[in-house]
């Protein structure tokens, strides 16, 4: 058997796609229990974050594994295979555990570095041995992976490169201020209960906010989230527990929202936000116009190309260009064919474009476009193109005014409708926000050194895991030369009755040692050429040279995977 993951991450998939393959608890228990019902895997296990889904598994055949770990996937997470495969990454063997063992060192994290991540490690163990589809192999590994990242935040300074995500989320809203310059005195939603909203929660309070609202839809964690806050010696920061209800009420008085929450759909839409600002402002929110707003759904401002009929796309034209639709580089680049279009639908005066000269009829304006077309469309077609005889003048966009509104989704899927980023007077950050501004973050020296514990690390699991691979047969082995030694002295017995006790056990002692002499050397060399890259192979030579019964030998494998696994359970 041998360990195999399949995962995306924040790294190999847009955050659009990890949001659509976000697997809820149930969503992964049901993952698991397939896992283990598919032919080439004998142990599962599944780590979901806010930023990667991974599966690991013991499996008998790589590329059986790899299809049928896929197709789970897919199958748990909703999104088709055709488009998942693209972003999936697969690790196989030591690749797979090196790959682990970053993870819990933060290295492959959104924010290098961050702690968080030991956590989530630990309750996905938890969960597999609750389940009992984490087998000796994957205990093993996850519990040592716990070990190396505790490991690297002790050894070395990785902690001043990595952040919390909500720590890292803030300093993007605080825009450049120390945050706790920013944050002190604030008033803060916080909606959700969990480990991510508590993190949150306890950040907030540690940076200097006034007054901390919790919301929450099992109502008694909100509050024990609440008490523990106010109780706390760190701190003097005000906090109070409401229904989710109470939400829209108390966005419009809080100056910073934290949402991170398990929720399938939007817990905060676009409206909602922009009733907030009216509220706080006394003014309906304003949407912003500009390019760079991104993309806004249902709040995207009307164009200037609406009119019924009309052959071009003017407010694309008109984007694009600058100019008002009616001037020489609004139709640069058009064909020929298209622009006669234009001028026939102009010249039917059935277009409501502004006209440049208001002191003309409508008669006119329509003659003088259609003349005006008509030429370029004839140097179209000599020339291919319509030559463009000035540079556009800049899109002037008018400032955006300060925020009253500091919004932080850490949910996946998103908890906040992404069409928050067209309001004026709100800035949302988002995961896929956090994933670009933590691309040019810059990395810690101790980097390095993490990554030289993670490779030394790997290369000690994979001995360890080599060596422990041949135990059965060395106890089998032994197990059989006991048995070996037991019926020689029960021959003896028969043929010398006449030995007392004393005699007896002096022979049976004898022989024991002799056996165990001439076992200890080449059992102690086997267990290092097996912990060898390479090694796995000592294992079937023995079983060879010593006629091992295949049987004997897994009933000892058998044997220790349920005691180890028993002992694995009692430290989760």
């Amino acid at each position: 058997m041998s360990l195999l993951v399949v995962g995306l991450s924040h790294r190999s998939a847009p955050v659009s796609v990890l949001e659509r393959a976000a697997l809820s608890a149930d969503a992964q228990v049901k993952l698991l229990q397939d896992t283990l019902a598919a032919e080439p895997a004998a142990e599962g296990a599944v780590l979901a974050t806010c930023n990667r889904i991974e599966l690991y598994a013991d499996v008998d055949k790589f590329h059986a594994g790899v299809a049928e770990l896929s197709t789970l996937l897919a199958q748990h997470s909703g999104v088709g295979l055709e488009e998942l495969t693209p972003h999936l990454y697969v690790h196989y063997e030591d690749r797979a555990v090196h790959h682990l063992f970053s993870v819990a060192c933060g290295l492959d994290s959104m924010v290098v570095g961050e702690g968080q991540i030991l956590g989530q490690i630990k309750d996905a163990l938890a969960t597999g041995q609750e389940l009992h589809t984490a087998g000796r192999l994957l205990n093993d590994l996850f519990q040592q992976a716990l070990r190396v990242g505790k490991r690297a935040h002790s050894e070395t300074g990785i902690d001043r490169a990595g952040q919390s995500l909500v720590t890292f989320g803030l300093e993007q809203l605080s825009a450049g201020r120390p945050v706790e310059d920013w944050a002190k005195g604030k008033r803060a939603l916080v909606i959700g209960a969990g480990s991510m909203s508590s993190l949150a929660a306890a950040t907030l309070a540690r940076v200097g906010v006034g007054e901390i609202v919790i919301a929450n839809r099992t109502h008694d964690r909100a509050e024990r989230l609440a008490e523990i806050l106010t109780g706390g010696d760190a701190t003097d920061v005000l906090a109070r527990a409401v229904s989710m209800d109470a939400v829209p009420v108390e966005l419009t008085r809080a100056d910073i929202a934290v949402s991170c929450t398990g929720a399938t759909g939007l817990v905060l839409t676009a409206e909602t936000v922009a009733a907030a600002v009216e509220g706080r402002t006394g003014t309906p929110a304003a949407v912003r116009d500009d390019a760079s707003a991104g993309a806004a759904g249902h709040l995207a401002p009307t164009g200037a190309g609406t009119e019924d009929g009309c052959p071009l796309d003017l407010s694309a034209v008109q984007g694009a260009t600058g100019f008002s639709v009616m001037g020489e580089a609004a139709v640069a680049g058009m064909d020929a064919a298209t622009l006669e279009q234009h001028a026939a639908w102009v010249d039917k005066g059935t277009g409501t474009v502004e006209r440049r000269d208001s002191r003309r009829t409508p008669d006119e304006d329509a003659a003088a476009d259609a003349d005006v077309i008509t030429a370029l469309a004839a140097t179209a077609a000599t020339i291919g193109r319509i030559p463009e005889r000035r540079r556009p003048e800049a899109v002037v966009t008018a400032p955006r005014p300060a925020p009253v509104l500091a919004l932080l989704d850490l949910a996946m899927p998103r908890d906040i409708d992404a069409a928050v980023h067209r309001l004026l007077g709100v800035r949302l950050v988002d995961l896929e926000s956090l994933a670009e501004a933590s691309a040019d973050a810059p990395m810690a020296a101790d980097v390095d050194q993490v990554r030289r514990i993670v490779s030394d690390e790997v290369a000690a699991f994979g001995a360890a895991q080599r060596a422990a691979h041949i135990t059965p047969t060395v106890v089998a082995l032994r197990a059989m030369a006991a048995d070996v030694v037991a019926n020689e002295i029960a021959r003896l017995d028969g043929r010398l009755p006449d030995l007392d006790d004393k005699q007896r056990g002096e022979i049976t002692q004898t022989v024991r040692r002799v056996v165990d002499k001439l076992l200890h050397a080449p059992t102690v060399r086997v267990k290092q050429l097996a912990a060898e890259p390479g090694g796995a192979g000592y294992a079937d030579a023995l079983r060879t040279l010593f006629d091992l019964d295949p049987e004997t030998v897994a009933a000892v494998s058998r044997a220790e995977n349920n005691t180890e696994n028993a002992k694995n359970r009692g430290r989760a």
